[in-house]
């Protein structure tokens, strides 16, 4: 019986820490609110708004680095991509297919799953009933995500912007093989 077992693991954030101080200069705000409501002391912005370098296929690809490595594998190993995230580079062609290339992996399938919060977990099942039906061995799933572009840092967007960063993580799922056991 095959089943899937999570193989490698890794994730990635951008380097520029924005704390709750620093969003209380921006917004009628301060820490106490923020971590009252929220439990959240800091998050991840990419360090200029508008860098178009640290796109979310980006931080896909620096967390899949980490996840196809500690899963001792290479980017050939990997069969199939699936890439979850709210916040593409571009309607087309789906972050998946820019992290095959930025990987260097052959000529493999990428799916995008465009749900953010679910994303993940959806993109999960997704590979893992892949796996269980033999038609892959190895297969990179991805969260990625770039909010702090499209943030209202103004009292207006209080509520929701003190909770979003920029981050990405990813995993190896890949097949093994469980023996059955029989109880008579």
């Amino acid at each position: 019986m095959i089943k899937s077992t999570i193989k490698g693991v890794g994730f990635y954030v951008p380097d520029n820490v924005v704390t709750n101080d620093d969003l209380a200069k921006l917004m009628t705000t301060n820490d106490e609110w923020i971590t009252e409501r929220t439990g959240i002391k800091e998050r991840r912005h990419r360090k200029n708004r508008y860098d178009s370098q640290e796109t979310s296929a980006y931080l896909g690809f620096k967390a899949s680095e980490k996840a196809i490595q500690n899963a001792g594998l290479t980017s050939k190993d990997i069969d199939y991509i699936i890439f979850a995230t709210l916040s593409p580079d571009y309607y087309f062609p789906g972050c998946g297919v820019l992290l095959q290339d930025m990987l260097g992996c052959d000529t493999i399938g990428a799916l995008d799953v465009r749900n953010q919060c679910s994303g993940f977990v959806y993109s999960m099942s997704v590979a893992n009933a892949f796996i269980k039906s033999g038609i892959y061995k190895n297969i990179l799933v991805v969260g990625a995500e770039v909010h702090s572009f499209g943030l209202d840092f103004s009292d207006e967007g209080r509520g929701v912007s003190v909770i979003f960063g920029d981050g990405a993580g990813a995993i190896v799922l890949s097949a093994t093989r469980m023996k059955m056991l029989v109880i008579f």
